[in-house]
Formats: structure tokens, sequence, C-alpha cells
């Protein structure tokens, strides 16, 4: 199966059980909505949206984030896996949007990877859900389901995040990645996953991937038994 046909049959199977989907990081408006991203790397969204609400009580816009001390930032996201470099990145790209940029988030991919703590994956996920442009941010979860799919050879994510604006169409990008992330969370974990009683996996994983996968499986559970 072509690469374009087996992203159709991915699209239909994931818009039947994602008919609507939103971001799962609680915000508001662009600013709290980068915020979110900068404090969800290595760490999950609900941990996110645990911390969220008390920070945003004290720091909700660039202007108010800009003016807090560091070390507040950091006892604010303390939960957070690397808060002390999160605090900092983000007291420090909330001066440099009150400064640069008007107090307000910049509608542009090169001045968003510019600022502290900011780089693609971020910025390309506050460009679509954000402001609508389109763009296809490549997480741990789309790198591993687009490689399983076949649509990509998995070398690394920038990559896989080209391969993926080949086959899907453009106006389907910012809901896809979406689509794909709920899917990896709730079908397709990384572990332990039958592969052929996966709705996607089954047919569109090759026979290589399921053999390499059944295998990997196997090896971990027998070490696991063994400790």
């Amino acid at each position: 199966m072509k690469r374009a046909d087996k992203a159709a049959r991915i699209m239909q199977t994931l818009d039947v059980l994602y008919p609507t989907v939103t971001i799962p990081l609680d915000h508001v408006d662009p600013f709290t909505l980068l915020v979110a991203v900068v404090l969800s790397a290595q760490t999950t969204d609900k941990k996110v949206n645990e911390v969220t609400p008390a920070l945003f009580a004290r720091g909700g816009t660039a202007q108010a984030m800009s003016q807090l001390e560091v070390s507040e930032v950091q006892q604010l996201i303390r939960q957070i896996g690397l808060a002390p470099s999160k605090a900092k990145a983000l007291v420090g790209l909330s001066k440099m949007i009150v400064q640069d940029y008007g107090d307000e988030v910049p509608q542009d991919f090169a001045r968003l990877e510019a600022m502290p703590g900011v780089g693609h994956k971020t910025a390309s996920v506050v460009m679509a859900q954000a402001f609508g442009h389109p763009a296809f941010p490549v997480d741990t979860h789309i790198h591993r389901l687009a490689t399983r799919w076949g649509l990509t050879d998995g070398k690394n994510v920038v990559k896989t995040e080209a391969d993926c604006k080949k086959v899907f169409p453009r106006d389907r990008w910012n809901d896809m990645h979406l689509k794909i992330i709920y899917f990896g969370r709730e079908h397709c974990p990384a572990l332990y996953h039958d592969l052929l009683e996966c709705p996607i996996c089954a047919w569109a994983a090759s026979r290589k991937t399921l053999e390499a996968e059944a295998r990997a499986d196997r090896d971990l559970r027998a070490r696991r038994k063994r400790k």
C-alpha cells in the first residue's frame, strides 16, 4: 500500500474514533498555551494542568509573568520536571514578548523559536493551535506511530515531520497531529502492545515491524521476569 493511501485510511479510522479533538493542555489564550507547552516537555499534560492554575493566577499574561522572580515561578511549578530551567525560560520569554512584541505572542516560527525554552515543536503547537497556522508538531507518540505505520523511516523527528506533511493534506495537519497523539495514548502504547489487535497497526505495520516489535516485547517480558 502506498503511503498516501495508507495515510488516507488512517485519517478515516481516526476521524471515527475522534470526531473532534482539542489540545489537552488547559489555556485561555496564545500566551497561556505557550507557557503550558513549554512546561509539558518531559512531563504529562495532566501534571501541567495541575500546576498552571496557580501559576496563571500570578502570571497569566506576559506582563505579569515578566515581573515575577524566577524563584517564585520555580516554586509554583516545582512538581514539574526540569522546574529550574523552565522557570527561567518562562520569565525570559515573557520579558521578550513584552519588550519586543508589544505584549503579544508573535505569530512567527522564527521569532517563537528564538525565545528561551521554545523549540520547533513548541512553536509548531502554538502556531497550529493558537493561530490556526498549518503545522505538524511531532512528539514521541507521533514519531513512534508514524514509524510503526510505515509513514516514515523513523530516522529522526525532523524527517518524521516532513514525511507526515507529505502524506496528510495541509488542511488536516492541525487536527491530525492531535488525533494521532490521542490514539497513541489510548490505543497504541510503546510497550506491551499487540500490533495485530490494534485498529491501525494490524494492517498498516509491515511484517518486519510486526515481528520486530513482538520479539522486543517477548525479550522485555523475559528480562523483567528474571529480575
